[in-house]
């Protein structure tokens, strides 16, 4: 049996790759999140210097009328038969002010919701950001949509109106981040010889990890979906399932049964995603030299990979 290293000879079968309209789509939807997060850290600023500067006006008010009283008091004691008849004025102007204020603090609340109020798309991009680092940072359980809601400065009804609720935000934000990866793997083993595509395959996903750490988080964690057997089913399975596919392709370009395809695009995600994990804690070595490491522990292995592995002893 040919080993696979005899196939860097042999001419590769192409592999499907992204074509130039699906990376124009990505990169616009890219560029859509990163305007729509742009747009949230902004609006967040603003909110900020906006309940700085309503705090100093309260608080400065607060001081003028403390003054104002203590000037009042004084000059009650000084003539007490007219202390009665201003304490009623002073009461009325108070109540007066406050209901001035309110009506000023309504009508500027909402041209604040109207200056923020987005077009369908650009919203729908702002909240997908915004669920995809809520999520990551709490899990699907306890992210809840009132806290998606409030980072993205909008209420709990144009959540729903866009997604239907936390589910289908959270399926959304997961499908965004599973079609990212593959296109990514799918690029690297698209051409090269067979050691070069694991190498490329393993690179590819530790940049992932390195560079989109939100992303990595959500698929690392649980699906809110539970399997048949009552234990939630970890979202990784359904990548692995979408690698595997793409190892298919190769499998078969290279001569080799594609039924066991499945197997490698697991033990690929499984490996990087441990290693993966391990690296988001000490950020170090460098991830090419993490890849370098792990190649080198796949290869050995599947360069020697026979077309029908068998067990050596007996089960």
């Amino acid at each position: 049996m040919e080993r696979m290293a005899s196939s860097e000879r042999r001419p590769k079968a192409p592999v499907d790759a992204p074509s130039r309209a699906q990376k124009k789509a990505l990169d616009a939807q890219q560029r859509a999140e990163r305007d729509a997060r742009k747009k949230v850290i902004e609006a967040s600023a603003r909110a900020e210097r906006a309940e700085a500067k309503r705090t100093l006006e309260a608080r400065e008010r607060a001081d003028r009328e403390a003054r104002k009283r203590e000037l009042e008091e004084r000059k009650s004691a000084a003539d007490p038969a007219g202390s009665e008849k201003k304490s009623t004025r002073a009461a009325s102007k108070l109540a007066e002010r406050t209901a001035r204020e309110a009506e000023r603090e309504r009508k500027a609340a909402s041209a604040r919701a109207r200056k923020t109020r987005l077009p369908a798309l650009e919203r729908r991009a702002q909240l997908v950001a915004v669920g995809r680092a809520v999520f990551a940072e709490h899990g699907y359980e306890a992210t809840s949509v009132e806290e998606i809601a409030a980072r993205a400065n909008v209420s709990k009804p144009i959540v729903y109106e866009h997604f239907g609720g936390k589910e289908g935000l959270y399926a959304v934000v997961v499908d965004r981040e599973m079609d990212y990866v593959v296109r990514r793997i799918a690029e690297a083993i698209g051409e090269g010889s067979p050691r070069e595509r694991v190498e490329r395959a393993s690179l590819a996903f530790l940049a992932y990890v390195r560079d989109d750490p939100d992303g990595f988080a959500v698929l690392s964690q649980d699906s809110p979906i539970t399997s048949g057997g009552g234990r939630m089913s970890s979202l990784l399975n359904d990548l692995a399932q979408r690698v595997g596919h793409v190892f298919v392709r190769a499998f078969e370009g290279a001569g080799y049964d594609a039924k066991a395809a499945p197997i490698y695009a697991h033990a690929l995600v499984g490996m990087v995603t441990f290693v993966g994990h391990w690296w988001t804690g000490t950020r170090k070595p460098p991830i090419e030299e993490v890849a370098q490491h792990m190649s080198a522990l796949a290869w050995m292995g599947l360069r020697h990979l026979p077309k029908k592995p068998k067990l050596r002893v007996r089960p």
